[in-house]
């Protein structure tokens, strides 16, 4: 069959196990940051296509309310009836900008200045939470719903 020297000895087999282990940890850190950046992804495209559709309704409503301040200016020759045109065109042009324009890219490099620039006010309040604090909250609902079962 073999000698007893061709065999692994309990240490080989530990660390090969060790290994294994770490690799498949690896992988699976790997899998659940792509994971996360794929969501993101998606998060952010949903965004996206959100202000597209919001930038569709607000242009519409101006070029109609425009259409109705003009002519309504045209029969009272009142020039505050066009003082709406104002601030419905900053409106409309800072969603046209945040759907098709460079907003989304401004935005991006404004949060990496304060990521590496201002740091502090990204920290949570308390802390980030531990282990034991998120173990005690979970033992107080399990608590709470073994204590008042018909509240939940």
């Amino acid at each position: 069959m073999g000698s007893f020297f061709s065999h692994p000895t309990g240490m080989e087999v530990v660390k090969k196990n060790q290994e294994y282990i770490s690799e498949m940890n690896k992988i699976k850190m790997e899998r659940w940051i792509q994971m996360h950046f794929q969501i993101k992804e998606r998060e952010t495209a949903m965004q996206i296509s959100r202000a597209r559709e919001l930038f569709y309704w607000l242009a519409s409503f101006y070029a109609v309310s425009t259409v109705g301040l003009i002519g309504r200016f045209r029969t009272t020759k009142r020039p505050g009836t066009l003082a709406p045109i104002v601030p419905l065109s900053f409106v409309v042009a800072y969603y046209a900008d945040l759907a098709y324009g460079t907003k989304i890219h401004r935005i991006q490099a404004e949060a990496e200045m304060i990521m590496h620039n201002e740091p502090e006010l990204l920290e949570w309040p308390s802390g980030l939470p531990t282990v034991s604090e998120i173990d005690s909250a979970r033992l107080d609902v399990d608590d709470k719903i073994r204590l008042h079962p018909h509240q939940l």
